[in-house]
């Protein structure tokens, strides 16, 4: 079976909505959501980046959060910001929940801080887990946050969730619509970005708007990485990345994960999950026409979206893989899609 290493997962958040039963979400599996120990391991899951992500206080959990993406034309407000202090605390226990699964099971979940740890929880058949955050809420302007969570082995981080944050603008949830929404990186913003490529922390672009991205290619000095988005060419949603950016993360030597989140799929931006394998092998044929073989993987966005029919949960991801094949895209670039590139990348960003 095809191993596949994925740009971004949600089971963190979860988690920390649930702790009583963090066991029975991880370690044995529910039934529900994406992820699960069993069935990664039963799904060809390799590893992938494990986001922490801070909520917002007011999110509304029913039906009104998503009742924009099933009607498009959309334009959802975003929530306001939240400041570290309030942020600290969920951000901190979802760091303590990562750390809770690699002791609880037994083995078969490892901390990753390099590509070679990486490659050995592979070979060893365990799950290879890297830290990550979506939203740098929980860190303040003076820095020092961050360095507590690279501390503790996060090794990737986006500095905007859609949400503002003190560092940057994100883009909001509109359809159609392309991601210049607004202001670029404050100057915490840009200092952020110089502290991470100083302790080679992967910067995500996923969420940040134009300007911010235009930011980030000025003043950082890593590969430009967007671990969970697609294609504006195909789905004109603010959330995908239009051909100047895949150029510029090209011209860098970057990477993108391609986002199962079906409304950043379909051409019609709608929430529904029943489509063909064609809309997925048209947004991958779009990534590698503007960015090449070696700059394009998976970025799931399990536990985090609504899934396509086709691959539902963690267990499909063989059948995106023999989609892949099935689309002629060869064994050689399939493996690169689902693992080598992110080797690629992370290497490339981190150094070792």
């Amino acid at each position: 079976m095809q191993k596949v290493f994925d740009g971004h997962n949600d089971i963190l958040l979860r988690l920390h909505m649930a702790p009583e039963r963090r066991s029975e979400i991880f370690l044995t599996g529910e039934g529900k959501g994406h992820l699960d120990l069993p069935r990664m391991q039963a799904g060809g899951f390799a590893g992938g980046m494990f986001a922490i992500y801070v909520p917002s206080p007011y999110d509304d959990e029913g039906d009104d959060a998503v009742a924009g993406f099933r009607a498009p034309p959309y334009d959802m407000p975003l929530p306001e910001l939240i400041h570290a202090p309030e942020a600290i605390g969920p951000a901190m226990h979802q760091a303590g929940l990562f750390h809770w699964m690699v002791r609880a099971s037994g083995g078969a979940f490892r901390h990753c801080l390099t590509v070679k740890d990486i490659r050995a929880a592979v070979d060893a058949g365990a799950i290879a887990g890297v830290l990550h955050m979506e939203g740098a809420e929980a860190i303040g302007a003076d820095l020092d946050a961050l360095h507590l969570f690279h501390a503790v082995g996060m090794r990737s981080l986006g500095p905007v969730w859609s949400r503002p944050t003190i560092f940057g603008h994100g883009v909001p949830f509109r359809f159609p619509a392309d991601p210049d929404t607004g202001p670029g990186l404050t100057p915490a913003g840009e200092a952020l970005v110089r502290e991470c490529n100083s302790l080679r922390i992967m910067l995500d672009l996923s969420h940040l708007n134009a300007a911010g991205f235009r930011d980030v290619m000025r003043v950082s000095d890593a590969p430009l990485v967007a671990t969970h988005s697609n294609a504006h060419a195909i789905c004109h949603s603010t959330r995908n990345l239009t051909d100047w950016q895949l150029d510029a993360i090209a011209e860098s030597d970057g990477m993108v994960g391609l986002n199962f989140a079906v409304g950043f799929l379909r051409p019609d931006g709608l929430e529904d999950p029943n489509f063909d394998w064609d809309v997925m092998m048209r947004h991958l044929d779009h990534l590698i026409s503007r960015l090449g073989e070696n700059r394009v993987g998976f970025g799931s966005d399990f536990d985090g979206a609504m899934m396509p029919a086709g691959i539902a949960d963690v267990e499909g991801l063989p059948r995106l893989v023999q989609a892949c094949l099935d689309h002629q895209f060869g064994a050689e670039l399939v493996e690169k899609l689902a693992f080598s590139n992110w080797m690629r990348v992370l290497e490339k960003t981190w150094g070792k």
